[in-house]
C-alpha cells in the first residue's frame, strides 16, 4: 500500500501510480490492467474511488474497457515521423 499524500484526493494519487506503470511498461500496451477489487485491495480505498481512477485513466486515453472482460491498456497514439 502506498503512503498517501493529505494534499490531493487519494484517486489522483492512485492514477498517478497507475499511469507511471503504464508509462514504464508494467502495464504493456493491450495487458489487462488491476481490476476494480484488486485496486481496491492493492491501495486500501473504497470501490467508488477505484471506479474513479479507471474512468479518469479511460478519459485520458491510456485504457479501454471491453464489457465482460475488463480494462485493458491501449496502444500508444502513433506520432508521425518528421
Amino acid at each position: 500500500m502506498i503512503e498517501f499524500a493529505h494534499d490531493q484526493p487519494r484517486w489522483r494519487q492512485v492514477a498517478e501510480v497507475m499511469r507511471a506503470r503504464i508509462a514504464d511498461g508494467t502495464y504493456p500496451p493491450r495487458s489487462r490492467i488491476p481490476s476494480l477489487i484488486q485496486i481496491q485491495g492493492e491501495f486500501g480505498i473504497a470501490g467508488a474511488t477505484a471506479q474513479k481512477v479507471l474512468r479518469q485513466l479511460r478519459d485520458e486515453g491510456l485504457t479501454y474497457t471491453e464489457a465482460g472482460l475488463g480494462s485493458f491498456v491501449a496502444e500508444p497514439p502513433v506520432t508521425p515521423e518528421s
